[in-house]
């Protein structure tokens, strides 16, 4: 029966290994054919942008005998308005946007929908917003955006000491950013405020789950030149294994009450503001969470691999396994003994494991991803229950 406690554990120790990174071309197709279809989508169909980006009129009809679009766009249509939007609002409101209009044309329209949905005059609420508005909220969220990329690269240079990670982790950002809007613009959900206050949330997300998946990376990747068992992909890899777990359950945590407010609250209560927020919050965490592990660290190992130190090295260590050449390495079991791991070669040239005075293993090179985190990493030097503190026994008296 699967375990997914101790589906885990096997991941952290390296007894169950995905090849994540040894599969980056696949990952990076994909992503590269999503960011391009998304474009598509933009080029094509546009942003469906609210009345406070492209200006415009709106009234609101309160307490309305009928929620239906039907008589706004017949009187609005004989009016001679052309660009009409509806939208249902709490259950009994009726939304109703136009381009912009004089004075005078919104004061006969105001009468003409109260007698069309059997309401009196004051209450249908008309509003004026200009165009101006949208485009200095877009031009402030645009500046945002920039400031907070420099300043995620200049922090993330410092903390992981290391451009690479930083350059990585914004190219994973931007990848979820233009997913989430090329999603936002397929579904064709009005792109408000709020909107773009969900947009600017995923970015903070993303980074924080790509944050600790490259800490670890940083932790099995430390001093990974000094010794010859395994190249620096595969304690990367390790990495995002070890962290593949709580990756999972911080968007499953993160994304339920999300979809609740999105399906619950927008689709069944009718309630249009947090639908906006509620689809870039949605689609953005999963999206981010994804990144995270197939592009942000792959990415980050392909970066690296261009020094000159980590190629050598990883070069070194393939050339040893295509010799035949064995790669011995010692680590400690459940019970605390000393076990010696040969990777890269049979010890018998049988194509079997072999295990000699339960002290030595032979593996064939299949297994060469799944050994890493027995030869480098015991999951926090945990040596088993045995090595747990006892409790005294009290005396009977």
């Amino acid at each position: 029966m699967f375990s997914f406690a101790r589906w885990g554990n096997d991941l952290y120790s390296g007894e169950t290994s995905y090849n994540i990174v040894g599969r980056r071309k696949l990952w990076f197709s994909i992503a590269v054919i999503g960011v391009v279809l998304s474009l598509v989508v933009l080029l094509v169909k546009g942003m469906n942008l609210g009345i406070e980006f492209r200006g415009g009129t709106e009234f609101t009809v309160s307490n309305a005998a009928t929620t239906s679009s039907d008589p706004a766009t017949e009187l609005l249509s004989e009016a001679g308005v052309t660009d009409v939007r509806t939208a249902v609002v709490g259950g009994s409101a009726l939304r109703v946007q136009t381009e912009a209009l004089d004075a005078e044309t919104v004061e006969a329209l105001r009468g003409e929908l109260a007698r069309a949905y059997g309401v009196t005059e004051s209450e249908i609420t008309s509003t004026f917003v200009g165009p101006a508005w949208g485009a200095d909220v877009t031009s402030k969220a645009l500046q945002g955006l920039i400031i907070f990329l420099v300043l995620v690269s200049i922090v993330m240079s410092v903390y992981f000491r290391s451009w690479r990670m930083s350059v990585a982790a914004v190219v994973a950002l931007l990848h979820d950013l233009m997913i989430t809007v090329g999603a936002y613009a397929l579904i064709g959900f009005e792109v408000t405020p709020a909107s773009v206050i969900g947009f600017l949330t995923i970015l903070g997300y993303s980074l924080y789950d790509t944050v600790v998946v490259f800490d670890k990376v940083r932790e099995n990747t430390a001093r990974v030149v000094e010794q010859k068992d395994h190249t620096y992909a595969e304690a990367a890899n390790l990495a995002v294994n070890q962290t593949l777990v709580r990756s999972i359950n911080t968007s499953v945590v993160g994304v339920l009450p999300v979809a609740a407010i999105l399906f619950v609250g927008a689709f069944l209560l009718g309630a249009g503001t947090l639908k906006d927020i509620a689809l870039a919050l949605f689609v953005g965490m999963l999206v981010s969470t994804v990144s995270s592990i197939f592009l942000a660290t792959p990415l980050e190992v392909v970066l690296r691999e261009r020094e000159e130190s980590v190629a050598e090295h990883t070069a070194a260590i393939l050339a040893k396994r295509a010799a035949g050449a064995p790669v011995v390495a010692e680590t400690r079991d459940r019970k605390g003994r000393v076990v010696r791991t040969t990777v890269g070669s049979d010890v018998d040239g049988s194509g079997e494991d072999r295990e000699t005075d339960g002290e030595e293993r032979g593996m064939d090179a299949d297994d060469v991803a799944r050994s890493v985190g027995r030869t480098n990493v015991v999951a926090g030097g945990h040596k088993g229950t045995a090595a747990q503190p006892k409790r005294k026994k009290r005396s009977k008296r």
